[in-house]
This record gives C-alpha cells, structure tokens and sequence, in this order.
C-alpha cells in the first residue's frame, strides 16, 4: 500500500506538471517529519527560487488533490510532509498483505520472459567450501526472486569435472594413494588430495609436469584406463554435492559438465583460428588478442593442446542459448573472475553472439585469520563450518530448554544452523567480503539469524496465545501508539525492498529488511500488548498486524530460503 501510495502522489504532481518518480518520495528518518515526504531542492532550484517558499506553494497547490489515506499536508522548511490518517492506513496495510499472504510484493513484470541462472559452479575433486556456500545463497535467493516476478527460469549449475585440478587429483592419488579404499566422505578426501598434490607439485613444478601434461592429454582423448577412475571418483564428488545441495534447499533445474563440452569448445577455438579472430601464439599456444578493449591477452588453448576454462564456456554459452532460448544468461562466481567474465563476453560478441550475457561477482568469504585457498589446503569446508554451527546452537538451545526431548533440540537447531549460514552468506552486498565471525553469527541479539528467527517465534507465539480475538472485530480507529503506524508501514514497505533486491541483483536488501522488520517488531512486542490491550477491538486490531508483520517476515525469509521454528 505504501507504494501505491507514492505512486498517487507522484501521479497528481505530474498532472499539475511538476515531474517527479515515487522514489522521490521517501519514508523520512524521524516520526515528526511525517509518513512521507518530498524535498523540493531539486526543483527549487530549477524555478529559481527558495526551497522553503517551493515547499509552500507546493502543499497550497495539493492539498485538495491528495487521496483520502492524507489526513494532512504540510511544508517543513524545504520539505513537504504527508501525514496518514492511521485508521485508514493501518487497515489498508493489514487488508493488503492478508489478502495476498505470501504473494505480497510480488509482480508480474517477468511474465514471458526466460533466464538461466548458472550456480555455484563448483569443482569435483575438490572440497565444497563456504566461498561455493554463498555462491549458492546468492544464486539460489535470486532465483527465488526472478521467479516471484514472473520469470520462467532454469536454475543451472555448470559443474567442473575436466580441468587441471582433476589431473592433479588424479595424479596424487596414483602417486600417494594407489591402492588405498576411500573414506566414508570419500568427497572430502579427494579435496585432501588434490591439496596434498597442489603442495608438492608446487615444489617440484619441473619434475612432474611432464607427468600431469601427459596425463591432461589421456583424460582429453578419453584414454580407457583414465576414464575408470575418472569416472568413479567424479561420482563421489556428484554424490557429496547432491547431499550438500538437499540440506540447503537447492534445487537445479539441469546440471552441466565440463566434459560434456570441452571437445566442442575446442572445436569454437579452431573456428576462433580460421576466421582471424584467434591466433597463435609464443609456444604454439592459441590466444585471442583483445588489448585493444583494454582486456590484454587471453588463452584459449594451452601450447601442448589442452582446453582451458575459457575454452569449454565458449561452446556452454552456445549449448545454453540453444537448448534454453533465455532472455538472459547469469554467472554468478566470485569477484575476481571480472576480468576473465569481460574477456569471455567480449571473445562471444567477435564471434557474433547475440545472446545477453550478465556475470555477478561476489567477494571473497574468509576467517579472521585470512584468505582461504584449496590449494593450499587452508579451505573452511562447509561441512565442517556446519557441525561447529551446529555444536554452539545446540549447547545453547540445552542451556535454555533442559526440558525439550533430543529429537526437539536436533530438529531446532538444524534449523537454526541453516538460517545462520544463509543470514551470514548473504548479510553484505556481494562485492563486500566475508568474515565469518562465529561468535557474531549465532548471536540471539544484532544483525543475525537467531535474533530474527526469535522475532518470528514471538509473532508466532503472540498469535497462538491472542486466537479468540480474531473473532473480535477490529477497531483500527483506536490505534493511537505511534509504534503501531511505524510497523504498518515497515511491512508496506517489502514491495519496495522485493523489487529493489531484483533489480540490482542484491540479496543483502532483503537481510537488511527483515532485521529492521524484526527490531520494530521487538519494539510492537514491548509496548503494544494484544492480550491487555485497552480495549478488546484493539487487542484484534494489533493482532492483525501481528499477523501481517509474521506473514511478510516469513516471505521475506523464504526468499532468502530460510526457515523458521515456534520455538526458540
């Protein structure tokens, strides 16, 4: 209703020919500034004359023109200020949201149109790490968001299964491993050894290149004997990420392999060669020159023949745009692959591609001790990172609630603990960095999944113990409690977060949004009791809104594909 609201006020000053958006129209700061209001710099400035003097003639010229939801409009200073009637404007929020329930905020602006979004994009033969966790928050959040809008989208994940990483994989298991049976997470242990591997070829780089090139070359031509153990230990990297994939609540619509492209992106590089837009270079290596875009030189085949990764997404951009025909294609890796993203993009328009292509990098998501890398062998995986989520909820949960059974607390705290990966993962914009901060995560207080998943318990709570007023009929006329409007408006307020989030690809608005949702909410909770309200029109009034207020944080929360639990 807010933005309808804005929307009436901008469409009246544009008939008497003053132009403005309804984004000019904002929610001020402070209470006594009004429910609205405008600041008339801008135009002011525009008609030559005082802002303070534009802001006055401007409410003479309104005042008779404004919707009835206006009880008052008045010029502060430079500013216009619009004041709601709160009877009005408190039902029309609550009617509104009701009404719709989880589709509030909602549009259909993406009706008939496609996409693809492409994620996380992780390797096998290495670890599933927390960087590949907010990868799939992020992608997985704007999914949600693309669909509430309409669009019909194939939610993809392009997955590595060829690259150098899995011959180093492969090599260290034949030099320090051969023979032995794997693991339970058979999964994690290949990452070991990939890590394993990384360090001692890193020291002893000229001795075992020769071994790691001739055996890039078998996997290429698909050499019998590679592919066995190729293929078994690419299927206990698939299984990890399946499980892994089923714990977060992700779903893909269709799942590429690197292999099942590379020999027809070597097939675009040799088509690169005979039309002059590739060439060869020192060593006999392929490369595209492209300095003259500001880009420099990229590689798109190695001197002894072997694909790089710009060699297989040459022919995956193809294969999407033919087997989905979207209206656009999204990468979603992390921040530092903008350049090769540019490369790869600007490679695609020489050949002649049509298609839209977008790339969101994210930053890089650490622990206090600094960057992680998985060659290294220094990744937090998010296994891991999950059973120590896991562990501090739980002791906390028996702290509080020696008398729920262990089947009660398990099933919490699971909960729990994927809220606190997802809130962590997606509580920044993604170009920020991460650190994850364990203390400051599973927080019941501050910017965390804990202390807005108990905003909703209390909703929840309230709504159980305040049933029998809902056959009460609400007196919205009573509502006199300022706390009452603020909370009104902050959940008339989601249509506008919704659609900010979708159209700068930003999740973190949405996290934003439910933590001042969650802290008005604690405010209603402390000064606007239902059960000894004044009067029992106003304890079914304020449960209205309780009810709106739990019904959008929820659907602001399932975007973000967070659950939530009755008790904490």
């Amino acid at each position: 209703m807010l933005l309808s609201i804005k929307q009436e006020i901008a469409k009246i000053m544009n008939e008497i020919g003053i132009e403005v958006k309804s984004s000019d129209i904002v929610v001020p700061p402070r209470a006594e500034m009004g429910d609205l209001a405008f600041a008339c710099f801008g135009l002011a400035k525009i008609a030559g004359v005082n802002p303070a003097e534009y802001a006055t003639d401007l409410v003479e010229k309104l005042s008779s023109k404004l919707p009835g939801v206006i009880k008052t409009i008045r010029a502060t200073g430079p500013y216009v200020n619009f004041d709601f009637d709160a009877s009005v404007y408190i039902k029309g929020v609550v009617s509104q949201v009701l009404r719709a329930e989880n589709n509030y905020g909602a549009s259909s602006g993406g009706v008939g149109k496609s996409l693809v979004i492409e994620f996380p994009s992780q390797n096998t033969h290495k670890e599933f790490h927390i960087g590949h966790l907010r990868n799939a928050c992020i992608g997985n959040t704007l999914v949600n968001l693309y669909r509430r809008s309409g669009y019909r989208v194939t939610a993809m994940n392009y997955v590595n299964d060829f690259g150098a990483h899995v011959v180093k994989c492969l090599w260290g298991m034949k030099k320090f491993h051969d023979g032995e049976t794997p693991p339970v997470n058979a999964q994690k242990w290949l990452g070991e050894i990939y890590a394993e591997a990384s360090n001692y070829i890193k020291d002893h780089e000229v001795e075992v290149k020769p071994e790691l090139d001739a055996l890039q070359k078998k996997l290429e031509a698909r050499d019998p004997e590679v592919m066995k153990v190729f293929e078994e230990t690419k299927e206990w990297s698939v299984a990890g990420f399946a499980k892994i994939s089923k714990e977060l609540g992700i779903h893909h619509d269709d799942i590429i392999y690197e292999s099942e492209v590379k020999d027809a992106g070597q097939k675009v590089v040799d088509d690169l060669l005979a039309r002059g837009i590739a060439r060869i270079g020192e060593g006999g290596a392929i490369i595209v020159d492209l300095s003259e875009y500001g880009l420099d030189i990229a590689l798109v085949r190695k001197s002894t023949g072997a694909g790089v990764y710009v060699t297989s997404d040459l022919a995956l951009a193809e294969m999407k745009f033919k087997k989905y025909s979207p209206d656009e294609s999204i990468n979603i890796t992390a921040i530092e692959q903008i350049h090769y993203f540019k490369q790869l993009f600007k490679i695609l328009e020489l050949c002649g591609f049509k298609g839209k292509m977008t790339h969101i990098g994210y930053g890089l998501v650490t622990r206090p001790e600094g960057k992680m890398s998985s060659r290294l062998g220094n990744v937090i995986l998010y296994e891991d990172l999950r059973s120590d989520v896991f562990a501090r909820l739980e002791t906390e949960a028996r702290a509080r609630h020696a008398e729920w059974s262990d089947e009660k607390i398990k099933n919490n705290v699971g909960v729990l603990t994927d809220a606190v990966l997802k809130f962590t993962m997606l509580k920044h914009e993604a170009a920020k960095n991460v650190v994850f901060d364990m203390k400051e995560a599973t927080s019941f207080e501050g910017f965390s999944a804990p202390y807005i998943l108990y905003a909703v318990a209390r909703l929840r709570k309230i709504s159980r113990k305040a049933g029998f007023t809902k056959r009460i009929f609400p007196n919205y006329g009573a509502l006199t409690n300022g706390v009452e409007k603020k909370l009104a408006t902050m959940i008339a307020g989601w249509e506008e977060v919704e659609k900010s989030a979708f159209a700068e690809y930003n999740p973190s608005a949405i996290t934003r949004y439910v933590f001042d949702l969650a802290q008005i909410v604690t405010e209603f909770y402390n000064e606007c009791p239902i059960l000894k309200a004044e009067s029992r029109g106003v304890g079914a009034a304020r449960l209205k809104l309780v009810e709106a207020a739990g019904m959008v944080l929820e659907t602001a929360l399932g975007v973000l594909s967070i659950n939530v639990v009755d008790e904490m």
